[in-house]
């Protein structure tokens, strides 16, 4: 990035913070300014707005400020997710195999479910939906497991807003898509028939975490010719046992869990 594109701003505050990383010991005013090689008054600036943003603290016997755990528990969990990636893709390739239909993973997003990959079957046939597309809560197979496994924000979300209809067949009665979201917490699964786009139908299992906490869910994607609704059982239970093991690999255990019949 050259100097006429780059935030200086920005610049500055990932100096501000690379400098104190680097620091055995918490870290003046004057010593970040001479440092970084700017001034005083600049330094403070930044230096309050990361404490505002709870990044930096001030020591209260030496006025020195030092980075705080924010950024430890960022990276924890850009590393859980990375551990995430890595269990989803050890088991794509056999279950699509298996299927032999598409397979994505997905994970929640605060506007939708991120689909973080995919693996695709070649066919005459062939959905795409590459990574980084965002998928409705209500209207898509993975968003009905956030609803029914994720966390408690979800459905206050989707509560408070209109659905939008993206197909005939899009559920857009709050109370219809309670019943739908019931029926997903009993089963452990969920799917929606050209609910999301004409034609298209997905079947998705949760995938939990170590804490019991939905991490994501792993999905079958296909046409409906071959992505019947009401599935048979040997698919849906490849999807689920698909998602089991990734689970266990996570550290998953459902004797332990509040919600251990899911999967």
């Amino acid at each position: 990035m050259s100097d006429d594109t780059a935030i200086h701003s920005v610049v500055t505050t990932l100096n501000v913070i690379e400098t104190m990383a680097k620091s055995n010991s918490p870290l003046g005013v004057s010593e970040l300014a001479r440092l970084i090689g700017i001034t005083k008054p600049r330094i403070f600036r930044h230096l309050r707005t990361l404490v505002d943003r709870g990044y930096v603290m001030q020591d209260p016997l030496t006025d020195k400020y030092l980075l705080t755990l924010k950024l430890f528990h960022i990276g924890q969990s850009i590393a859980e997710q990375a551990d995430f990636l890595s269990e989803v893709r050890r088991v794509m390739p056999a279950l699509m195999e298996q299927v032999q239909q598409t397979i994505t993973v997905g994970q929640v997003d605060a506007d939708g479910i991120r689909i973080m990959d995919i693996l695709r079957y070649r066919s005459n046939i062939e959905i795409t939906t590459p990574p980084g597309t965002l998928l409705g809560f209500h209207s898509s197979a993975q968003g009905k497991l956030a609803l029914a496994f994720g966390p408690d924000w979800v459905w206050s979300k989707v509560e408070k807003q209109a659905l939008p209809q993206f197909t005939p067949k899009t559920i857009t009665d709050i109370d219809r898509l309670k019943k739908e979201i019931e029926s997903v917490k009993s089963r452990g699964w969920a799917e929606a028939p050209e609910q999301a786009m004409i034609g298209v139908n997905a079947l998705a299992a949760p995938i939990f975490d170590r804490n019991a906490a939905l991490a994501g869910m792993i999905t079958v994607v296909g046409s409906v010719q071959y992505l019947k609704p009401k599935t048979d059982t040997e698919l849906r239970d490849s999807v689920l046992n698909a998602a089991k093991h990734i689970s266990s690999r996570l550290g998953y255990q459902p004797e332990n869990a509040s919600n251990e019949a899911c999967i």
